[in-house]
């Protein structure tokens, strides 16, 4: 699509102004009702921008973002409204502020706009004119929390916006063998500030002639109510994580024409169930915030992803010489790469070998997390499970740690399993059982997360946590300590023992906010550049206390002991 920054676009697809663009608890509401909301509220809006859009209700979320695009504001979508998100969005200007549907939700340094019930119906036909948007307008910045927490803006012009729908409605309307998605209506257990759940609920009906429920269920007993309460044809956005959690209730599922599902691979056998329980085609979309949707597939019929439109994918090596796949044209406003490995077919087919970051090395031999997670919930009576590659090394081998929701199976059960499907350097050595995983909106667990959560469950039943920490060359405190001979006093020692078991949630609560040093023993220097692995041992009985020992290579450097404040 060749547009310029001058060239204008329409807010709404062309569509009938009478027909649903959305469904509020079974209720319709019309293009015509929309456009009118849409007038009341854009008034309303401060000068300036940006604004934060933290609407949960997928319809207030709708008008707040057309509102913000008729008065010429970019909206800022983070993946939460915890503080700390919130905080870094606060530009100094002072011109940002939030709009949200729950008057609850907290918004520190920002004004703050209410959308509230929407206006009655407008039979005066005064807002069928539908607005026109500047196409090189800065429509949203999505900002996504990654692998490492830290929010990362990701900016969206109005034109790339409407030419990634317009892709996805093409290939869609394709498969589903219509000339169009008119009448076709989105139930999304996905969160709409994230990518996916922007693109393949409120923008595919705006953009893409559907309509969506304006609900965001989670629950399976919520998903099939969404369902039942609007009429066919429908289709179900939603996540593997989502998908199989809805597969195993064991609820009757109202029929669907469309499954879309991504965030994550879909297992061949999870598509093939979820099209028998309801009928529709499951159809998977590829992509990322940066790129947009750029590819699907059908994985009960093919393992091979197609681009949309005129999208090209081809390999190069980085400055460090590491391979990446580009894509680029039509929609993509220039040539992303993907944090994925490919293997390409030709320019427009590949398919996805897992992620690059992926990769892990275990007694010589390699493979994926994400190769080892799909045949771990591949495993009947395995609910969730992630598998964690921890810090420490036994024998001279790293050793994967699997986590599991699999309240039916013990984990011999699994190991036994796993021996079946995976080399034995890659069958976890201990299975650990856990009630859920701090899984975000959209199913996906974070690097980052899962670490935080595999240290605190080991933490918890008593088992050692290891950690490492590499002492920099040029810390400053070598200056002093000594010259020609620089080591790292055993003040800071500690201080780096300590900080690293306030990184486990499970033991920095049980040291408490002013833990005492018990006992400590310095056995050898500690020189610049050294790698630390730090071993904590929780104490076993009614004693809170925590064990420490600090090794360099195979030489105990540092041992003692922490209790919390007050303890002896």
């Amino acid at each position: 699509m060749n547009v310029t920054g001058l060239d204008l676009l329409p807010l709404l697809s062309d569509r009938d102004p009478d027909a649903p663009l959305a469904w509020r608890a079974g209720v319709p509401v019309s293009a015509r009702e929309f456009l009118a909301d849409v007038a009341r509220l854009a008034p309303q809006l401060p000068e300036g921008g940006p604004v934060v859009n933290l609407c949960t209700d997928r319809y207030a979320f709708a008008l707040g973002l057309a509102a913000a695009l008729v008065r010429g504001q970019a909206s800022l979508l983070p993946p939460d409204a915890r503080a700390d998100t919130l905080a870094r969005l606060v530009e100094p200007d002072g011109r940002t502020y939030a709009l949200l549907d729950d008057p609850q939700v907290a918004t520190p340094g920002m004004p703050r706009v209410l959308v509230e019930h929407r206006a009655p119906p407008d039979a005066s036909g005064a807002h069928d004119v539908v607005p026109q948007i500047e196409a090189g307008l800065h429509a949203v910045s999505l900002l996504t929390s990654g692998s490492t927490g830290a929010p990362q803006p990701h900016a969206k012009s109005w034109s790339t916006l409407v030419g990634d729908v317009a892709a996805a409605v093409a290939r869609l309307a394709e498969l589903l063998g219509r000339p169009s998605l008119a009448g076709l209506t989105l139930v999304a257990t996905v969160p709409v500030q994230h990518s996916y759940g922007l693109e393949s609920s409120a923008l595919l009906a705006m953009l893409g002639g559907a309509a969506f429920d304006s609900g965001r269920p989670f629950f399976p007993a919520d998903v099939v109510q969404a369902l039942a309460s609007v009429p066919q044809p429908r289709a179900l956005v939603t996540t593997p994580f989502h998908l199989k959690t809805l597969l195993l209730s064991g609820m009757a599922l109202p029929p669907v024409d469309l499954i879309l599902s991504a965030t994550a691979p879909l297992s061949p056998q999870l598509a093939a169930q979820a099209e028998q329980a309801m009928g529709g085609q499951l159809i998977e979309i590829y992509g990322s915030t940066e790129s947009g949707q750029v590819a699907t597939r059908r994985p009960t019929r093919s393992e091979v992803w197609e681009t949309f439109g005129e999208i090209r994918v081809h390999a190069e090596h980085d400055d460090a010489g590491a391979e990446r796949f580009v894509f680029e044209g039509d929609f993509v406003p220039e040539p992303t790469p993907m944090a994925d490995v490919l293997e390409l077919l030709d320019d427009r087919r590949f398919r996805l070998l897992g992620r690059a970051n992926d990769l892990i090395h275990v007694a010589g031999r390699r493979s994926s997390l994400g190769y080892l997670n799909h045949h771990l919930n591949s495993i009947p009576g395995v609910e969730d499970g992630a598998f964690w590659l921890p810090d420490d090394v036994t024998d001279g081998v790293v050793r994967p740690v699997a986590f599991v929701v699999a309240p039916t199976l013990d984990a011999h059960a699994i190991v036994a399993a796993l021996r079946e499907r995976l080399e034995a350097v890659f069958v976890p050595r201990r299975v650990v059982h856990v009630n859920a995983f701090p899984r975000e909106g959209t199913g996906k667990l974070t690097v980052r997360a899962l670490r935080e959560f595999a240290l605190a469950q080991l933490a918890a039943d008593g088992t050692p946590v290891q950690l490492t920490h590499e002492v920099p060359a040029d810390h400053p405190v070598f200056a002093g300590h000594f010259p020609g001979q620089p080591l790292l006093p055993g003040a800071l020692l500690l201080s780096e023992v300590l900080e690293a078991a306030r990184r486990v949630p499970a033991l920095s609560a049980r040291l408490g906010p002013r833990p005492t040093l018990a006992a400590a023993k310095f056995l050898a220097p500690v020189r610049p550049g050294s790698l630390l692995h730090i071993d904590l041992t929780p104490e076993s009985g009614t004693s809170r206390g925590l064990r420490f020992e600090v090794r360099v290579a195979e030489v105990v450097a540092a041992s003692g002991r922490w209790t919390p404040g007050g303890e002896p």
